[in-house]
């Protein structure tokens, strides 16, 4: 199939993305790996495309004292390679090889895959369970929004017109666990979950198990394994199937961690 019918822009400064960006049916274009498709398809059809790739300033790493600061536009393959981010973040370095396939990654963004929310997306779990800021740019300046708070829903964000994700901070975690079932290397996952421990707290960030990512911080692993919420089928597994799927990957985890 072919995209709709849209208008294109690639703004020179963030000044100029943020006026494009709040024009109705605007949308974002960030690496555009999971976008593109979804025009083609036509589950999306936005008026205008707001080409944000080449911006300044949106795509480096950062060490700060606690966290890691990563820009938006860090492709999947740039965090993939970064020594800081293996050191400091090894669930996001883990997290990032299980998304899609090379080429893919060449282009996918940090910042595409948070702003999209897709609840199969390997990278909002890892927020969550890391309890990660987003970093949101606008006329007036950033705002911070912790990542339980940025996830509404299915493709559903706390992003606003005219505002551009700028990048996250991930607090740094040295134990973490990130486990994945697919039917194929690089298809979207079954189920999946990303985990951390910190001290005596223990962090587990679902996906593929709801409209969005989903978060258990249970003190035992037979807690943990009753409060996971019964998951919405698919079109190969019922809900049956993806609970005991979840409930043998906590487990994994629960024993790595």
């Amino acid at each position: 199939m072919k995209a709709p019918s849209f208008a294109y822009a690639k703004p020179r400064s963030l000044a100029e993305a943020f006026d494009l960006a709040a024009r109705p049916g605007a949308k974002i274009l960030a690496g555009g790996q999971s976008l593109i498709p979804a025009l083609n398809l036509r589950l999306s059809s936005p008026e205008l495309l707001v080409d944000i790739t080449g911006l300044a300033g949106l795509s480096g790493i950062e060490i700060l004292k606690d966290s890691v600061r990563a820009g938006a536009l860090c492709t999947h393959t740039q965090i993939d390679k970064s020594e800081e981010i293996g050191k400091h973040l090894p669930l996001v370095a883990e997290a990032v090889a299980h998304i899609a396939h090379p080429a893919i990654r060449n282009r996918g963004t940090l910042g595409g895959s948070l702003a999209l929310a897709d609840p199969a997306a390997e990278l909002p779990a890892c927020a969550l369970a890391l309890d990660a800021v987003l970093v949101i740019a606008t006329k007036k300046g950033e705002r911070r929004v912790a990542a339980a708070d940025f996830f509404k829903g299915l493709f559903e964000t706390d992003l606003k017109p005219g505002e551009i994700l700028a990048g996250a901070e991930f607090p740094k975690a040295d134990k973490s666990v990130f486990l994945e079932l697919t039917r194929r290397q690089g298809d979207y996952a079954i189920v999946g979950l990303a985990g951390i421990a910190r001290g005596n707290e223990r962090r587990f960030a679902f996906f593929g198990i709801g409209s969005k990512p989903i978060l258990l911080k249970p003190k035992s692993l037979e807690e943990g394994k009753a409060s996971l919420p019964t998951p919405a089928a698919d079109l190969y597994h019922s809900p049956s199937t993806k609970l005991h799927l979840a409930r043998v990957l906590l487990e994994r985890a629960w024993n790595r961690l």
